[in-house]
């Protein structure tokens, strides 16, 4: 299976199938949660069935990427999709729990759980393969 990946400048998507990880490294805020939403709806509108929101390497997040992660979840249940967060940092993890997002959205340590806690007929990323893009999209 080909994998696909797609640079949506700031949060880059990778592909396989109908499953995308979308890497939302570094600080997501004000200045760029909307960035942020409009990639994930981006590829839940592209047909994405599994999403994962890749924050493994998020340095902070406050309530407006919060907000951009609870409509994506809301975009996805409408459209039959699943999401799922790869969150590393304890920081991350405590803000998501405190504002109850981890009862909406099911959080994994890392991409590969993530991928791995997806419904069974969903194609799935090899996790080795899962990159961040330049500023093109390229085929691996």
């Amino acid at each position: 299976m080909a994998v696909v990946v797609v640079s949506e400048e700031r949060f880059p998507a990778t592909w396989s199938g109908r499953t995308t990880v979308v890497t939302a490294a570094g600080e997501i805020d004000l200045t760029n949660a909307e960035s942020l939403r409009e990639a994930l709806l981006s590829a839940l509108n592209a047909g994405a069935l599994g999403l994962v929101v890749d924050m493994t390497a998020t340095t902070f997040i406050d309530s407006a990427g919060v907000t951009a992660l609870v409509r994506a979840s809301r975009r996805a249940r409408d459209s039959a999709a699943t999401v799922r967060l790869a969150v590393a940092a304890p920081s991350i993890l405590r803000v998501l729990n405190l504002v109850g997002i981890d009862q909406l959205i099911k959080v994994r340590p890392s991409v590969t759980e993530a991928l791995a806690s997806l419904p069974p007929q969903l194609t799935v990323i090899d996790s080795s393969t899962h990159t961040p893009s330049g500023p093109d999209a390229t085929e691996t």
